[in-house]
C-alpha cells in the first residue's frame, strides 16, 4: 500500500509500505477518511528531524505514515481480540494515542497523558494517510450509524478537540463566547457553541474564514487587523467582555486578547498548540479573578460523547470540509492547507 510521509521543510512523498498484519491485540482498519488537522502542519513545516526526535514532549519517528484523524471499518482482528471488542466490518473511529494501558490516565481514557509515555499515531506511529492502519483494539471508538466516515474523521481530532474545550470551560446557553481563530478547530467550536445556545463572536485575520464562521452561525465576526479587538469585544458585551473565550489560533496576540477580553470572573481557554504568550499577570488575571484553562484534545470517552452529541443534535460537521482529496493528491492538498485560508480538508484513501 502507499502512505503519505512528511519529509520536513514542506515536503512529503508517497511511499510503499507492506499491508499491515494484526498482532494478538491489534485490529487493522480500512481507512475510509483521514482528516487533515492544523497540528499536521507542524510536522509538514518542520525541519527534517532524525529518527526518535522529541519536540514539544512528543516523540516523532522518521518515515511514519502521517494522519491522526482516521476513520473506517475493521478489516481484520488479532487472535486475542474478542467479538465484543471489535468485529470485521464494524464502523469505527480511533482515539489516536497509545499508552501503557495501566496507569491512572490510561485507565481514565486519557491515554495521551500516559505516565509511561505516549505514542501519537501519525508521528510516533503509523497514521491514517494510507489504505490500512494497524491500531490496538483498546483505541477503537464506535462510529454512530448516522454519521459519515468524514464526520468521524473530524471528531477523531479537530472537532473532538473543540468539544473537549467547550466541556472543560462549561459553556452555558445564553453566555457569550469569543473564539479566536476560525480554522477547523475554531469553526467546530463556533458550530458547537451555537448549537449549545451561546452567542458567538468569531475572530480571524482571513476573510475566507470569517465568512465560514458566519455560515456556521457566528453572531458577530471581527477582523483583528482592523482595530483594537479587546475594545471591539467589550463594545459588544456592555463593556464587560465575554463570559468565556477560546483561542484556537496559537498566535501570541490572539492568546493575550483571549485573556484580556474575558470579563471578570470569566474563563479563557487555550487550545492552539505551541507558541508563546506574554501576559501582565495582575491586570490580566489576578485582579479580575480570571480562570485560564489549557485543553488538550479529549479522552476516549469524550470522543464517543462528542460523536453521540453530533448524531443526536444532527450537527452538520461535514460543512467544515471545503476540500476532499485522493491519496495521490496529498502534495497538492497540503500546499493548499498550508495557506490557512480554507476550511477543513480530508484525504479519502479508499
Amino acid at each position: 500500500m502507499k502512505g503519505v510521509v512528511f519529509l520536513g521543510d514542506r515536503k512529503l512523498e508517497l511511499r510503499e509500505f507492506p499491508d499491515p498484519t494484526p498482532g494478538p491485540r491489534d485490529v487493522i482498519l480500512e481507512i475510509k477518511a483521514s482528516g487533515m488537522c492544523g497540528s499536521d502542519l507542524h510536522n509538514y513545516r518542520a525541519s527534517a528531524q532524525p529518527a526518535g526526535a522529541v519536540t514539544g514532549g512528543i516523540k516523532r519517528e522518521a518515515g511514519m505514515i502521517a494522519g491522526h484523524e482516521p476513520c473506517g471499518i475493521v478489516a481484520a482482528v488479532g487472535a486475542g481480540v474478542t467479538e465484543r471488542e471489535a468485529r470485521v466490518g464494524q464502523r469505527v473511529m480511533d482515539h489516536h494515542y497509545d499508552g501503557c494501558g495501566t496507569c491512572k490516565h490510561c485507565r481514565a481514557g486519557w491515554t495521551q497523558m500516559c505516565l509511561a509515555g505516549t505514542v501519537v499515531f501519525g508521528s510516533g506511529g503509523h497514521g491514517g494517510h494510507a489504505k490500512y492502519m494497524k491500531v490496538p483494539v483498546a483505541t477503537l471508538v464506535p462510529l454512530p450509524d448516522s454519521l459519515s466516515f468524514v464526520t468521524g474523521a473530524a471528531v477523531s481530532c479537530g472537532t473532538g478537540t473543540a468539544w473537549g474545550a467547550l466541556k472543560r470551560i462549561n459553556l452555558q446557553g445564553g453566555e457569550t463566547i469569543a473564539i479566536f481563530g476560525q480554522g477547523p478547530v475554531g469553526l467546530s467550536a463556533t458550530q458547537f457553541a451555537v448549537v449549545m445556545g451561546a452567542r458567538v463572536i468569531a475572530i480571524d485575520v482571513a476573510p475566507e474564514r470569517r465568512k465560514l464562521a458566519q455560515a456556521f452561525g457566528a453572531h458577530e465576526v471581527i477582523d483583528p487587523k482592523a482595530g483594537d479587538v479587546v475594545a471591539a469585544i467589550r463594545s459588544l458585551t456592555h463593556g464587560e467582555g465575554a463570559h468565556k473565550t477560546l483561542d484556537a489560533s496559537s498566535a501570541p496576540d490572539a492568546r493575550a486578547a483571549a485573556v484580556r477580553t474575558v470579563r471578570s470572573w470569566g474563563t479563557a481557554c487555550f487550545v492552539g498548540e505551541r507558541g508563546q504568550v506574554t501576559l501582565d499577570v495582575s491586570p490580566d488575571l489576578l485582579r479580575r479573578q480570571v480562570t485560564l484553562v489549557g485543553s488538550w484534545t479529549f479522552s476516549k470517552q469524550g470522543q464517543a460523547e462528542c460523536a453521540e452529541f453530533v448524531a443526536d443534535r444532527q450537527v452538520d460537521v461535514e460543512k467544515l470540509f471545503t476540500h476532499r482529496w485522493r491519496l495521490e493528491q496529498a502534495e497538492e492538498a497540503y500546499k493548499l492547507f498550508d495557506t490557512q485560508t480554507t476550511g477543513k480538508a480530508v484525504i479519502l484513501p479508499s
